[in-house]
């Protein structure tokens, strides 16, 4: 199952600061926080399905190259957005 329109513009509403502002780096985030969560419940079921996991794997390195920019631009954002999304790190 994919993230319904709602859903979207919740996770923007919520991390972005406006439903159309999807291009906001944290909002950004929360998205592949999201999509990334429900590919790992997705490979938990199909341990043999290469391409979500070669997929997984090309969200999680983008995210990562998000959180190093926001990380050297503004620590504070980055900080509350770790804390709220519940990325270890």
């Amino acid at each position: 199952m994919s993230i319904t329109a709602e859903e979207k513009k919740e996770l923007f509403t919520n991390f972005g600061g406006d439903s159309t502002n999807t291009g906001s780096t944290e909002g950004q985030i929360a998205l592949f926080t999201h999509r990334i969560n429900h590919l790992t419940e997705h490979l938990k079921i199909n341990k043999k399905d290469h391409s979500s996991r070669r997929g997984l794997l090309k969200l999680v390195g983008k995210r990562r190259r998000l959180l190093n920019y926001l990380m050297k631009n503004d620590i504070e954002k980055y900080r509350v957005l770790i804390k709220e999304l519940g990325i270890r790190k």
